[in-house]
C-alpha cells in the first residue's frame, strides 16, 4: 500500500448484479473467474453474494452463505496465498466468510449497518472496507458529510478495540448520490486524505459513466471507468475495486508511474 494502486478484482456471486449478474453464480465458475483475475493482476478478489444495485432486493442471511461459502472455500484451497474479501452488510455473513477462508471484510454500511458488524471484525482483527452509504441524496456539504460519516465509523473501531491501521474508506460512489456527486466524489478525493487512512474507490461500469457517455449500457463502459481509474489514483485512490481487471491494472501501472515516480514500479 502506497508503493503502487492496488487492484481489487469484483468476483459477483448472484443472479441479480447491474453488470455480471448471472455470469459467476456456480462455484465452480466463479473460482474460474477469480483465478483468472489473480493472474490478470488482481491484489485482491471481493467476494459478494448480494447484490447492492439501486432497487436491489434484500436477501436472507441464509440464501447469502449459500452462494459465497463454497466459493471463499474453494479459492481459498486453489490460491492459498490469494487475499480475499467478503462484501457483506450481515455479521452472521461476515463472520461465517472469515471462517471460511477470507481475509477481510468489505461493508456498504461503514460498520454503522449491523451493530456486530465491528465486533466481529475486532473478535478477527481483520481489515475493513468502510463505506459511506445513507438513504436518499440529501446532503449540507457533501464531503463534511462524508467524512462526520467516516469519522463516526473510526469511532465505533477504536470503541470495539479494533486497530484503526486495519480500516480503509470508500466514499461510495453510486451510493446515496446523484451522478453529479460521485462526480464531486472523484474530483475531491483527495481531501479525505486528511483521515489518514488509505482510501478505495469503486467506480466500474457505473450508472454514472453510462450517464455521461449518452447513456452507454455497462457493458461498454470501459473506457469511461479507465477515466476514473486514472484520476481518482491521481486524487489519492491506494485502492481500485474493478470488474475489468486487466485493463485497469494497466491503466493504474501508467498513472502510479505519473503518480508514484520511482515507487510505482517503473524505473526508467
Amino acid at each position: 500500500m502506497g508503493r503502487r494502486t492496488l487492484i481489487m478484482g469484483i468476483l459477483n456471486v448472484t443472479p441479480d448484479s447491474f453488470s455480471d449478474g448471472g455470469r459467476w453464480a456456480e462455484p465452480e465458475q466463479a473460482v474460474a473467474h477469480a483465478l483468472e483475475m489473480l493472474a490478470e493482476g488482481a491484489d485482491i478478489i471481493d467476494v459478494g453474494g448480494e447484490s447492492t444495485r439501486p432497487g436491489h432486493e434484500p436477501v436472507p442471511a441464509e440464501e447469502e452463505l449459500r452462494r459465497v461459502l463454497p466459493v471463499i472455500r474453494a479459492l481459498r484451497r486453489a490460491a492459498p496465498d490469494a487475499l480475499i474479501s467478503a462484501d457483506t452488510q450481515k455479521a452472521e455473513v461476515a463472520e461465517a466468510a472469515l471462517e471460511a477462508g477470507a481475509d477481510m471484510l468489505n461493508d456498504i454500511w461503514g460498520l454503522q449497518g449491523d451493530p456486530e458488524m465491528v465486533r466481529v471484525a475486532a473478535r478477527h482483527r481483520c481489515p475493513v472496507v468502510v463505506m459511506h452509504n445513507q438513504h436518499g441524496t440529501e446532503y449540507r456539504d457533501l464531503i463534511r458529510d462524508i467524512t462526520a460519516f467516516f469519522e463516526r465509523s473510526l469511532e465505533l473501531v477504536r470503541e470495539a478495540g479494533l486497530p484503526e491501521e486495519l480500516i480503509i474508506l470508500d466514499p461510495g460512489v453510486g451510493f446515496g448520490k446523484t451522478p453529479l456527486h460521485n462526480l464531486e466524489v472523484i474530483q475531491r478525493l483527495g481531501e479525505f486524505r486528511r483521515l489518514n487512512r488509505p482510501l478505495l474507490l469503486g467506480t466500474s461500469r457505473k450508472s454514472t459513466i453510462g450517464k455521461v457517455l449518452g447513456g452507454l449500457p455497462p457493458e461498454e463502459r470501459l473506457e469511461g471507468t479507465a477515466a476514473t481509474v486514472a484520476i481518482g489514483i491521481a486524487n489519492g485512490a491506494d485502492i481500485v475495486r474493478v470488474h475489468d481487471v486487466r485493463a485497469m491494472k494497466r491503466v493504474a501501472q501508467v498513472a502510479d508511474a505519473i503518480v508514484r515516480p520511482g515507487r510505482g514500479g517503473f524505473e526508467g
